[in-house]
């Protein structure tokens, strides 16, 4: 009867933890500022819309709406043409939170906020996008976008200075640095399908990641080989990859399952 129990509470908590694992991308780029669109979007906004529908496809906390934090001018034109014409465009919806309103919607309050979004789309900073946001304007909500992303929502960041990824983990260092050529490496190409160095090759990166755990490395720059977009596809920043694939998860509950017909035919044979 233990046994019995045993594998039956196993496989209700393997096949509820599905609901967790959130994606997240944290480039040092500015792939916002050296972008376009006519028709399709071009060079960097090719690159922040393919990262948008790759970390769509791994958002498990059932929220399909975007929110761009704070971005205006070029910065907002970048998100919005890469989110309109992305393939989650037609399901998916799209919000614009200013900073004044940072507050409210971290803090869970109004008809938008953090409970009901599915990706947040933090910009490439003030000193290297019209309208970009200073990354020191997330610190005070940096434990929130990490319980976001252990939740199964979803995060798209650029080259903002990431002082809220420090205060996360104070021993990351993020460095300024202007190099052009970055590499994915397997990890990228495998959790995040669809990205191209081509697309984010269209100007400079601006930030560069050290001491940041055990989170992926995704792309390293082609003049130092040093890692220029961190990330991944389960976990949150802090515990990153913890959470199996919701596919990984079902195989392991499927074989307790097995286990425990087994069992039932084992003793219905000793009746």
């Amino acid at each position: 009867m233990k046994f019995k129990t045993l594998i039956a509470g196993a496989c209700a908590a393997l096949l509820s933890a599905t609901a967790f694992a959130g994606p997240f991308i944290l480039a040092g780029t500015d792939a916002d500022d050296h972008g376009s669109v006519s028709g399709t979007n071009q060079a960097g906004w090719l690159f922040m819309q393919k990262s948008i529908e790759a970390i769509a496809g791994s958002v498990t906390n059932t929220k399909k709406q975007v929110v761009i934090l704070g971005s205006t001018s070029t910065a907002a034109a970048a998100a919005n043409s890469a989110f309109s014409l992305s393939t989650i465009a037609g399901t998916w919806t799209l919000q614009t939170i200013g900073t004044a309103d940072f507050a409210n919607f971290f803090g869970g309050t109004g008809t938008v906020n953090i409970n009901t979004a599915g990706i947040l789309l933090m910009d490439s900073g003030s000193n290297n996008v019209g309208g970009g946001v200073d990354g020191s304007n997330y610190v005070a909500y940096a434990t929130g976008i990490d319980s976001f992303l252990g939740a199964g929502g979803g995060l798209f960041s650029q080259a903002n200075g990431y002082q809220w990824l420090s205060a996360l983990l104070p021993n990351v260092l993020v460095t300024g640095e202007s190099n052009t050529g970055i590499t994915l490496t397997t990890a990228g190409s495998t959790n995040f399908p669809g990205l191209t160095s081509a697309a984010f090759n269209a100007g400079p990166y601006h930030n560069r990641f050290n001491n940041f755990g055990a989170i992926p490395v995704l792309g390293t720059s082609n003049a130092t080989g040093q890692a220029i977009i961190i990330g991944g596809a389960t976990g949150s920043i802090t515990n990153p990859g913890t959470v199996p694939e919701p596919g990984s998860l079902l195989l392991v509950g499927v074989g307790l399952l097995g286990l425990l017909s087994a069992y039932r035919k084992k003793q219905n044979k000793a009746l």
